[in-house]
């Protein structure tokens, strides 16, 4: 009977390996992430497009105009140093005074009082003659008290009153006790006394005579009611 025999064995045998699989993950991975990737791609886009829309919407429509530079009394002539140039995107229908009319506000008169930074309405300047050929401008400086806590505005109907401590020697002389006045310029009010400066229009008979009341501090201001 013969033997079989077994061939002798090299080492011992190792069970197969299965095939890396980090490429499959990678791109499992990659393909859940672009998704995200992409959304955030499109948000960058439309974040883009309207900051381009709002720079263009805001300098597109910009215009040089004139701003008033620091606060301008009523009835006060204006100067070149009372303008200054700013650049503001404004609605169309807003009526304002662009850069290349200032040449043309200097000199003019303030109709009202200007507030400092706020930008030039064509109404609110005047070439008129504030002060007729037949009238002249006096100067009246007023405490507290001695004219009404309203508001007063160029083109108000005033009356003037004397309050002399001998208001006999006025009828002696057979003069009014008080002169109609129109405001022509209402200035600030000082801030130790209140007292402010009120420049008023007056036919110039009475010019004179209203002068040296107001000089003395005899007079006091009271506004006409409206048609009076």
């Amino acid at each position: 009977m013969s033997r079989t025999e077994v061939p002798p064995q090299a080492g011992p045998v190792q069970a197969p390996t299965a095939a890396p699989v980090v490429g499959v993950q990678s791109k499992w991975q990659a393909r859940r992430r672009r998704p995200g990737m992409l959304a955030l791609a499109v948000a960058c886009i439309a974040v883009c497009a309207v900051g381009n829309w709002w720079y263009w919407t805001e300098n597109g429509q910009r215009q040089p105009i004139i701003e008033v530079a620091h606060d301008i009394p009523a009835g006060s002539v204006i100067k070149d140093s009372d303008l200054r140039e700013a650049s503001v995107a404004i609605d169309p229908s807003m009526k304002v005074i662009g850069i290349q009319q200032r040449d043309e506000v200097v000199g003019m008169r303030a109709v009202s009082t200007l507030q400092a930074g706020s930008l030039l309405h064509p109404k609110e300047v005047t070439r008129k003659t504030l002060v007729k050929a037949d009238e002249q401008l006096v100067g009246i400086a007023l405490k507290p008290g001695q004219l009404p806590d309203s508001m007063l505005r160029p083109g108000d109907q005033v009356q003037v009153v004397f309050t002399s401590d001998d208001p006999g020697a006025d009828a002696a002389k057979a003069e009014p006790g008080s002169v109609q006045a129109r405001v022509v310029r209402v200035g600030e009010a000082r801030e130790s006394t209140g007292e402010r400066v009120v420049d008023v229009a007056v036919p110039k008979a009475q010019g004179p005579r209203l002068a040296a009341q107001a000089a003395a501090g005899d007079v006091a201001l009271a506004v006409n009611g409206a048609g009076g």
